[in-house]
């Protein structure tokens, strides 16, 4: 990786470490809040369905929460207001808490992690594309963009930073071309979909844009985020705070780069929040009728959750990282003191013969010394004698353990439809 293509920040015992950037001539975009210019307001809040998929076990296919508290457990957080959330161990895969985990709601740009663990294995990262006109034709209006420009160069490295980092719908576009085109994009979604049994989510756009009966669900974007935190570079593209993105490009001159910052504000600490300690991805949302999504993963000692929110109801565009920030100092203090109540269940490719191990997730993890760290570094957060910890290459590995046999079985399907999408 050429270090002019990026730099990275991190967070250190919780706090946002500034790189040393280079001030670039050129200005970025300057995307409103959170990278959407469309308005952040939803529909009203319909009730869910009375029944619901059973992927994962058949708690998760009730409404309301579901918790399964022992003795000494901590309470839930009493000012939820996110139509729909969940709480998981993710390594082991147990569910420790949900809401409605199986509505099928739009999920907004939190489909880009679909995108990306269909897409970015296919595609070398230093691959480098000269933009075309027609591969940037049909991006939705008021759609987040990170900057890219036709008849520009850009390495597959820097349109993936583009993606995770402003959440950029020109650069879903550009990468969904070289995939083959849209068409096949959505189509190799909806299959990757189906392997991990990510059964309420219905591909329509590949950047997560508002489209008809687009949905997703707390649930399948957990399994989603679980499946690609396997892969390095999606944990060092989802755990990068700070990047330089390649700006003009003039011919006789050097190419100017312009600074992107993630719009995850647990990561960055923008909107007034604080970073949260051991945030290490992976990608939020807007919409208009998704209104704000998110699913987070941190780690913390030994423990490592995903959580997942879907369209608080109150609270601005803070909410659902507010409501995210509570479900993980929950879920930390309630490991070994609640009763599972599912599970994320294994793709339907995965050997559950046997507990998983690293190696079985088909890649080299490196070590804390930077050992195939790709350049970056500090992508992800581990936590080392009870403080934070930064290793190069991303130490937030989720190992499959898969279980032996799927609780639950594959479900019978999701059941009914989240709210109306257009």
């Amino acid at each position: 990786m050429s270090a002019k293509k990026t730099a990275l920040t991190v967070l250190s015992a919780g706090l946002l470490v500034p790189a040393m950037l280079v001030v670039p001539a050129h200005a970025a975009p300057a995307p409103p809040p959170d990278g959407k210019s469309r308005p952040a307001t939803a529909p009203a809040a319909a009730a869910p369905p009375a029944s619901m998929s059973t992927v994962g076990g058949a708690l998760l296919g009730k409404p309301g929460v579901q918790v399964n508290p022992l003795a000494g457990a901590p309470a839930l957080p009493t000012n939820l207001t996110g139509r729909s959330w969940i709480v998981a161990d993710a390594e082991t895969g147990e569910v420790l808490a949900a809401n409605n985990a199986h509505w099928r709601l739009p999920p907004a740009s939190t489909l880009k992690m679909l995108f990306a663990d269909t897409v970015l294995p296919s595609l070398p990262k230093d691959q480098v594309h000269k933009v075309t006109q027609q591969e940037m034709e049909g991006i939705g209006a008021g759609s987040s963009l990170v900057g890219v420009k036709e008849d520009h160069e850009y390495s597959v490295h820097d349109l993936w930073l583009g993606v995770f980092l402003r959440s950029g719908n020109d650069a879903v576009h550009v990468l969904a071309a070289m995939n083959g085109g849209i068409d096949k994009t959505v189509k190799d979604m909806q299959a990757h979909a189906e392997e991990l049994q990510a059964l309420d989510t219905h591909v329509v756009s590949p950047d997560g844009y508002d489209a008809p009966e687009q949905v997703s669900s707390a649930y399948d974007l957990t399994l989603i985020a679980r499946s690609g935190l396997q892969k390095q570079d999606f944990r060092e593209y989802c755990g990068t705070a700070q990047a330089k993105f390649p700006g003009r490009q003039e011919p006789g001159k050097p190419r100017e780069y312009f600074e992107i910052q993630n719009t995850n504000r647990l990561m960055t600490g923008s909107g007034g929040l604080s970073p949260y300690k051991g945030i290490a991805g992976v990608k939020n949302g807007n919409t208009t009728m998704a209104g704000s999504t998110f699913t987070g993963a941190a780690q913390q000692g030994d423990k490592k959750l995903l959580v997942t929110v879907m369209n608080p109801a109150s609270g601005g565009l803070n909410s659902v990282y507010e409501e995210t920030a509570r479900l993980f100092d929950w879920g930390f203090a309630a490991i070994g003191k609640v009763k599972p109540v599912g599970e994320l269940v294994p793709p339907k490719s995965a050997d559950t013969s046997s507990v998983g191990s690293p190696a079985q997730s088909h890649e080299h993890h490196p070590s804390a010394a930077g050992e195939g760290a790709g350049g970056g570094v500090g992508t992800a957060l581990g936590v080392a004698g009870g403080a934070l910890a930064v290793i190069a290459g991303g130490a937030y590995a989720v190992n499959r353990r898969w279980p032996r046999g799927p609780r639950g079985g594959r479900g019978t399907g999701a059941g009914g439809g989240g709210g109306e999408v257009s």
